[in-house]
């Protein structure tokens, strides 16, 4: 750590959309989160942290899925911490990136961190992140190592993607796929280091994404014309143009994800209905 970075009074906000999510899977990201910014703090001077929760289930025709309780549970070890933990609900589904965008309105900080709710972040965590941004002022978003529930890496960070190499990685089955390990191999950067910070990276997944928030705000935060997938690759590309994206290793969290394939017709016709829109947006690219 440098000394600029110890000295410097670090202002981090952090939004989390959630929909439908299990309370346990709340409660683990929650207490994780928590354990994650104690950490950073014993390593940096962070100011007031406000921690969003956005409901997106939470309409007159569905149940909250965040009770009030759960906040409730946490208040105190919050209170310590000084971290605010909020709920914005009411709206209804309104998508994943513009249930982000609530939180970005009045956003203060110098960085923002936007999480899936089925993430569970080690405890150096944030700290990892924060220290890589402060100290890389080119940088605008870092990406972290993922693994899955049993251990399995997870390849958060993309190249430019082609159509096939998207319906192989989606949608042909496992033992298929071995005939294009090559392309999925490139395709998801599986050559990375993950002993160092690499960038810059193309496209990073929107399940953790720590941002500077002026990046951030200068690029209008998600493109709310995506319903849900491909907000992420959209936005990495628009920060991409003012800065570098890097993956950095030391930054690990737990990703309970899975493919759009995996979740039934509706899931592969709002991923069909964004990958049309993305393409046309960013540019058609059938093969790589």
């Amino acid at each position: 750590m440098t000394d600029q970075t110890a000295q410097t009074i670090v202002s981090l906000s952090i939004s989390v959309v959630c929909y439908h999510n299990s309370l346990d899977e709340l409660q683990q990201l929650i207490r994780s989160s928590l354990d994650a910014i104690a950490h950073a703090k014993a390593l940096l001077p962070l100011a007031k942290i406000p921690f969003i929760l956005i409901d997106n289930s939470d309409d007159s025709a569905n149940p909250a899925c965040i009770p009030s309780d759960v906040l409730a549970e946490f208040k105190a070890q919050a209170d310590s911490l000084e971290v605010e933990l909020r709920l914005i609900r009411g709206h209804g589904n309104v998508g994943y990136g513009r249930g982000h965008n609530l939180a970005l309105k009045p956003l203060e900080s110098r960085f923002h961190l936007l999480l899936n709710p089925d993430i569970t972040l080690n405890e150096d965590c944030i700290s990892e992140g924060l220290k890589y941004l402060l100290n890389e002022p080119s940088a605008v978003m870092a990406s972290p190592h993922a693994t899955n529930a049993t251990g399995e890496k997870q390849h958060l960070c993309k190249r430019y993607p082609s159509v096939a190499t998207l319906f192989v990685r989606g949608f042909l089955p496992n033992g298929w796929k071995t005939q294009f390990a090559a392309r999925l191999g490139r395709y998801e950067m599986r050559e990375l280091s993950e002993t160092a910070p690499t960038a810059p990276i193309p496209i990073a997944s929107g399940c953790f994404m720590l941002c500077t928030s002026e990046a951030l705000l200068a690029v209008g935060g998600f493109d709310e014309r995506y319903f849900l997938y491909f907000e992420d690759f959209d936005l990495s590309l628009r920060l991409g143009e003012l800065g570098q994206i890097a993956y950095v290793p030391a930054m690990k969290i737990c990703h309970g994800g899975g493919y759009a394939a995996k979740k039934g017709i509706r899931h592969i016709a709002m991923f069909a209905r964004s990958g049309i829109r993305f393409f046309n947006t960013h540019g058609w690219r059938w093969f790589s």
